[in-house]
């Protein structure tokens, strides 16, 4: 009886403290970074966005430019349909209608393109940035001695002795001096079976 005691007692002492030493976690150093601010300041990302508001305002220019005559030429073909009370149009009405009819899809069409582009063009953008700041957090990280880094925004409170924002912004403006605010093409899909 003693035996089995003893080989307990001796089983315990040696397995307990192994098991204890592989759960230990070192303490966390824990960092945060205000992303809004940092992509919102940064010189490249400042530019970016001014060109991404021109490419819009471009698109709402051109949307009134194409709907303008298209409602006046829409109003008046309604006008002419109204004045045949009921009875059928005749040939260049029609062929008007017609006309009218594919001006506004093609109009139609290429404010999609473009806004489609636009679209394109802020993710690419985002993509720039995103592949930028990866390496920026570890470099912040290690020089900081941070073994987590969180978003301001998913913290309740944090102290501004942790808030390393202003080294993620000043690495950001270093490795991305200039950002490409047009999305490459995207290559042409071709249908399956060809």
């Amino acid at each position: 009886m003693k035996k089995i005691i003893l080989s307990a007692a001796l089983v315990t002492a040696t397995i307990l403290p192994t098991a204890a030493q592989a759960q230990a976690i070192p303490a966390a150093v824990i960092a945060v970074v205000d992303l809004e601010r940092v992509t919102g300041q940064c010189n490249a990302c400042k530019t970016a966005t001014a060109a991404l508001r021109s490419q819009v305002s471009g698109l709402q220019a051109r949307e009134k430019a194409l709907s303008t005559p298209l409602e006046t030429e829409g109003k008046a073909i309604q006008t002419a349909i109204n004045a045949l009370n009921g009875k059928e149009p005749d040939a260049a009405l029609q062929a008007r209608v017609r006309a009218f009819e594919q001006k506004r899809q093609q109009g139609a069409q290429e404010i999609s393109r473009q806004q489609q582009q636009i679209q394109r063009n802020q993710q690419y953008i985002q993509q720039q940035i995103a592949t930028k700041l990866g390496p920026i957090y570890q470099q912040v990280m290690q020089r900081r001695s941070a073994t987590v880094l969180l978003e301001t925004g998913s913290t309740l409170a944090s102290s501004a002795s942790i808030d390393v924002t202003n080294d993620v912004l000043a690495g950001l403006n270093t490795a991305l001096p200039t950002i490409a605010t047009t999305a490459p093409a995207q290559a042409q899909q071709t249908p399956p079976g060809r």
